[in-house]
C-alpha cells in the first residue's frame, strides 16, 4: 500500500517538506485521476523527494468555480487555501492538474499566496535532466505516441518542451497532431465545460480531438490532464479503439517503465 505523509504530520515532527504534491480534486476523487496521482508519488518516492500532502487539508483550488464565472467563490476558496499554505510556510507546489497549475501561478499571488509553481511534467523533466530519474528496459521503444497539450499547461503558460523531453526519454516515437503546440486543440473540458451540458454545434470537441490523435497512428496518447484524460479517453471508447489506443498521462508512463 502506498504511503504518503501530511504536511500536518512532518510539522508535528519540526520537517517543512520541500515540495508540496497538490493532489487536486481530480486527483483525490476521480478513480481514473487517482492512478495518476499514485504514480506520480511512486516516482517521487522512487526518487528519493522529501513531499507531503495536505490530506483533508487539502481543497479545490477554485478554478471551476472562476471559469464558471462564480468570482466570490473562487476567492473564497482560494483565501482559505492561502491561509493553509501559508500556515505551513509552503514554498514550492507541484501539481498534476495544468487547472491547478494556472491557477496557483497565475491567480493567487494577487490574493496573496505566492508560491514557487510547477508542473509534474517539468518535475519528471528535471529529475531525468539531473539524473535522478532514468529509464531502462525500453518498454515503449518503437512504439508510437502522441502527445496532446492541455490548454492550461501549453498555450495558457507556453510549457511545450518539458513533457516532449520526458516522452524523449521514454524511448519512443512522438508523432505530432497537426494542431500542436501553440496552435494546440482543447479536449473540451477547460472552462468549466467537463461540468455541463454541450451546447448546440455539429460535432463534440472531444470526438474533432480524438480524431486528430487517432489520425496519427499512434498506440498510446500521452496527456498531462486529468480533465484531458477524462474527454480522449471517451473518445477513444465513442470511436470503438479501446483495444487499439491507450490513453495515458506522462506520469504512467514514467512510472510504467520504472516498472513502480
Amino acid at each position: 500500500m502506498l504511503s504518503v505523509k501530511t504536511v500536518s504530520e512532518l510539522s508535528s515532527q519540526g520537517i517543512t517538506p520541500d515540495i508540496l504534491f497538490w493532489v487536486g480534486c481530480a486527483g483525490s476523487f476521480d478513480q481514473r485521476a487517482q492512478k495518476i496521482t499514485k504514480s506520480f508519488a511512486k516516482i517521487l518516492q522512487h526518487c528519493n523527494i522529501n513531499f507531503a500532502i495536505l490530506g483533508t487539508e487539502e481543497s479545490c483550488t477554485g478554478d471551476p468555480a472562476k471559469r464558471a464565472g462564480n468570482e466570490f467563490l473562487f476567492q473564497m476558496q482560494a483565501a482559505n487555501n492561502i491561509s493553509v499554505l501559508n500556515g505551513y510556510n509552503i514554498k514550492k507546489i507541484v501539481t498534476t492538474c495544468p487547472h491547478c497549475y494556472n491557477t496557483f501561478k497565475n491567480e493567487y499571488p494577487q490574493l496573496g499566496g505566492n508560491y514557487e509553481i510547477i508542473h509534474h511534467t517539468q518535475l519528471l523533466n528535471e529529475l531525468i535532466e539531473s539524473g535522478k530519474l532514468r529509464f531502462e528496459g525500453g518498454d515503449f521503444k518503437g512504439k508510437t505516441i502522441t502527445y496532446h497539450d492541455s490548454c492550461y499547461l501549453g498555450r495558457a503558460n507556453g510549457e511545450y518542451t518539458a513533457p516532449r523531453n520526458v516522452l524523449k526519454a521514454l524511448d519512443s516515437n512522438l508523432s505530432e497532431m497537426k494542431r500542436c503546440k501553440s496552435n494546440g486543440f482543447c479536449c473540451g473540458a477547460g472552462g468549466s465545460q467537463l461540468f455541463k451540458e454541450s451546447e448546440k454545434g455539429i460535432s463534440e470537441v472531444n470526438i474533432d480531438r480524438t480524431n486528430e490523435a487517432l489520425n496519427t497512428g499512434a498506440e498510446i496518447i500521452a496527456v498531462n490532464c486529468p480533465f484531458c484524460i477524462t474527454m480522449l479517453s471517451d473518445g477513444v471508447k465513442n470511436t470503438n479503439n479501446e483495444e487499439k489506443v491507450e490513453v495515458l498521462d506522462i506520469a504512467e508512463l514514467a512510472a510504467q517503465a520504472l516498472r513502480l
